[in-house]
């Protein structure tokens, strides 16, 4: 089994799709005006509508709503990343901080108010985990 995917469900796909392009750099492959992807070496970002929702289970999501999900990004400077999106972020959680174990974290919102976190490795036991 492989994890390819997460996906968000939100009420303005352009608007979400806007942001994790410059916030990432990665150009978005734009199915539809309801469906996006961003896709990495190692996983994909997807991007839906609410319209989505209906053909899987009417009212299984909801957009604007997750409060458990942290949705990571491993970037090779987390500090020029956080350089890059000043001014343009509307919702810093937490400047860039180096965690317990390892890695130099920048905690954000997205505008639809989901947690995003790009960190890059900077113990040794953390770098020798990411190794690429």
């Amino acid at each position: 089994m492989d994890f390819v995917s997460i996906r968000i469900i939100t009420d303005d796909v352009a608007r979400l799709v806007d942001f994790y392009e410059r916030a990432t750099g990665v150009e978005a492959s734009r199915f539809s005006e309801d469906f996006a992807e961003l896709r990495t070496a190692s996983a994909t970002l997807a991007i839906g509508s609410t319209r989505t929702v209906t053909l899987f289970a009417p009212g299984a999501a909801r957009p604007a709503g997750n409060r458990s999900v942290i949705i990571e990004f491993l970037v090779d400077d987390v500090d020029g990343v956080h350089q890059n999106l000043s001014g343009f972020v509307e919702d810093f959680v937490k400047e860039p901080t180096t965690m317990p174990w390892g890695n130099r974290s920048l905690l954000l919102r997205d505008p639809d108010g989901n947690l995003v976190n790009f960190f890059t490795p900077v113990s040794p036991a953390a770098i020798e985990k990411f190794a690429r």
